[in-house]
């Protein structure tokens, strides 16, 4: 199995491999996930049907029968290790692309915001302050996961750092923003979800119908800041229709 200090090889089931290249939520470890992922999606090698990047991890998944039809020196999985040990190689995983910058409006009025005001008290500060925390910084977005076009973004300020609800919501609505443990996020679509609620957005964070589905994309950067209820209603009401 092919290994070394820097990363980790093995195989995920029958038909696909994961590459560890580190043991925790970093940024500077996420961007070599992100940079050995666009690198491979380039390569487009033979049999690779998808690319999958998470926090420090990314995933490999191949056409085993169609592999085996080519390769007859070694195993599939082998062989696609050496793919990967070569991109590793070739590729300047140092070098970060500059990141795309989203800024996205977020309505923190307690009608949508039905854990914003729990949030607050249990940190023992005002809910205005929650709000300048959440919009205060920016947030790299390190895997897209669970829902699709469904962001995990880090790291929010440890004052408002909270763990997720005990027991989770059977509706959630598409556009909720919450937060749980150190990360924030936004529901793209009605789901079940155990996020704390802060706020909602108008805007779609996944839309079927366009080229690219996903608003977010890992490694971007974003941003949030405050609008009122009624300037979250006007942009619902001019918001496409999505998923």
């Amino acid at each position: 199995m092919p290994n070394s200090a820097s990363y980790h090889m093995y195989p995920c089931g029958d038909h696909a491999v994961t590459i560890e290249l580190g043991n925790k939520v970093n940024a500077a470890i996420n961007q070599k996930v992100i940079s050995l992922f666009s690198y491979l999606k380039d390569q487009s090698i033979h049999g690779v049907k998808d690319i999958i990047p998470a926090y420090h991890t990314l995933t490999i998944v191949y056409d085993t029968a169609l592999l085996r039809k080519k390769i007859t020196t070694t195993t599939v999985y082998e062989w696609v290790c050496r793919q990967i040990q070569k991109a590793i190689e070739n590729c300047k995983m140092a070098i970060a692309k500059t990141p795309a910058l989203v800024r996205i409006p977020v309505c923190y009025d307690l009608s949508l915001a039905p854990d914003l005001k729990t949030l607050a008290a249990a940190h023992q500060i005002g809910i205005d302050e929650v709000i300048q925390w959440h919009t205060g910084k920016s947030y790299r977005v390190y895997m897209i996961g669970f829902l699709p076009g469904f962001a995990y973004m880090g790291s929010v300020h440890e004052k408002i750092s909270t763990p997720r609800k005990a027991s989770p919501r059977t509706l959630v609505p598409g556009g909720s923003v919450g937060i749980a443990g150190e990360q924030t996020g936004i529901y793209p679509f009605d789901s079940p979800g155990g996020w704390q609620l802060i706020g909602q957005t108008p805007i779609a964070i996944f839309n079927i119908h366009k080229t690219q589905p996903c608003l977010l994309q890992p490694g971007d950067e974003v941003t949030f800041y405050p609008i009122s209820l009624t300037e979250f209603q006007k942009m619902k009401d001019h918001e496409p229709a999505h998923s």
